[in-house]
């Protein structure tokens, strides 16, 4: 199976717009994060994970204890998150968005090659994808 710790460049979305519309994303910010090409690490420590991701514009570390509720600050908001792990190359996230209980996702599926990171919110009628590089070392 792929290893699921290292990092990844961005190279490619798909059907994105509409997750950022679900999501609240203003204009500008969709059309800025739809163009930026960040670079994700991901690295575990034990049952502790971090996924960074860099870009021109910010760069966002989270950090948590995998299968255990965390905070992620967004722009607009702070979501509750968990993170699981499916299998040796898949994980997920589930988030609840508090102001409107909404419920969206991040599945990521890794090869040897590639994470593809699917996006999902209640209110988009399409999932999201981005898709990463794997960088080697």
């Amino acid at each position: 199976m792929a290893p699921i710790q290292g990092k990844y460049q961005h190279y490619k979305n798909e059907n994105i717009e509409d997750y950022f519309v679900a999501v609240g994303v203003p204009y500008i910010g969709r059309k800025m994060m739809s163009m930026s090409s960040p670079l994700m690490e991901i690295t575990f420590d034990g049952e502790n994970m971090t996924i960074k991701n860099s870009s021109l514009l910010r760069t966002v570390e989270q950090k948590f204890k995998i299968g255990e509720e965390y905070e992620e600050h967004m722009p607009n908001t702070t979501i509750k998150s968990v993170t699981t792990i499916v299998n040796d190359n898949e994980m997920m996230t589930n988030s609840v968005i508090p102001e409107n209980q909404a419920k969206c996702g991040r599945h990521y599926l890794f090869t040897e090659d590639e994470c593809i990171v699917t996006l999902t919110h209640e209110k988009a009628n399409t999932p999201g994808k981005r898709y990463f590089r794997r960088v080697k070392e």
